[in-house]
């Protein structure tokens, strides 16, 4: 009797076939009309596949129905590896975050209008406020707020260019830097003092700051800091290395903010 497949086995296979033929997520879920984040649901066994998605998946990846579903299932065998009726299609992707520096400066003055009070809002805070407003931006609407990069660093991930903002910000008098004692640890603050240019702000994109601020705003530099080590994203990235966007679309509840039961094309 035949091994009934889980949705993992499912995920699993595709996985296998698609990187045999050396497509990325990107490739594939464009070439199938749907989107990536539904693909990567797929291939994590998070996600069901109807009928007319496995059909198109094996003319894409050049294999039959019966052999995917086999007990004896093989990506690189014959069978998985037939030439394709159609010519193959490349999407060349995005990937890197372009730095709007405006946008950047925008979403940092919002923030300290909002958060700049609270003592516990130190550059460790504001560097984890901007990581989450950024990449929970980017999982909900597939593309980028600031551009911002951060790179995966002990303490969690940070920014590759607040201190250099901060500085121009502090030189034109947008801000005002201040030292202070937080639980008999110093800690550098700023306070604003213009305000953010709401017109440069998308109403998307405030949501998204407003909600990470009422979640994580009132958090210790460690409570952030320890939660931030827990995101797929930083836990899958190398030390020292910058961390992919892309990695947002594997994540799990509570990092997930996006809800992947249906298919978005």
């Amino acid at each position: 009797m035949a091994k009934e497949l889980t949705l993992s086995d499912v995920g699993a296979r595709i996985v296998s076939l698609r990187k045999n033929k050396g497509y990325s997520q990107e490739d594939l879920a464009k070439l199938i009309h749907i989107s990536r984040p539904s693909l990567a649901q797929i291939e994590l066994g998070k996600r069901g596949i109807d009928i007319l998605e496995i059909l198109k998946l094996s003319q894409v990846l050049g294999f039959s129905i019966d052999s995917f579903l086999s007990d004896n299932f093989n990506a690189t065998t014959k069978d998985f590896n037939l030439i394709l009726s159609e010519p193959e299609v490349r999407y060349h992707r995005v990937s890197e975050p372009t730095l709007n520096i405006d946008k950047l400066q925008q979403v940092l003055l919002y923030l300290l209008e909002h958060c700049a009070g609270k003592p516990n809002v130190g550059e460790t805070v504001l560097n984890k406020l901007l990581y989450f407003i950024d990449f929970n931006y980017y999982e909900l609407y597939e593309e980028h707020l600031t551009g911002e990069s951060y790179r995966k660093l002990p303490f969690g991930p940070v920014s590759t260019n607040l201190e250099s903002l901060l500085k121009q910000m502090l030189d034109q008098e947008m801000i005002q830097r201040i030292k202070t004692d937080y639980h008999g640890y110093p800690q550098t603050r700023y306070l604003p003092l213009v305000k953010a240019n709401l017109l440069r702000l998308k109403a998307s994109e405030t949501e998204v700051i407003n909600n990470v601020i009422d979640n994580m705003s009132n958090w210790s530099a460690n409570t952030i800091s320890n939660y931030s080590h827990k995101d797929i994203p930083w836990v899958t990235s190398k030390d020292g290395e910058i961390i992919n966007y892309e990695l947002v679309f594997y994540r799990e509840a509570p990092f997930s903010v996006r809800t992947y039961e249906e298919d978005e094309n």
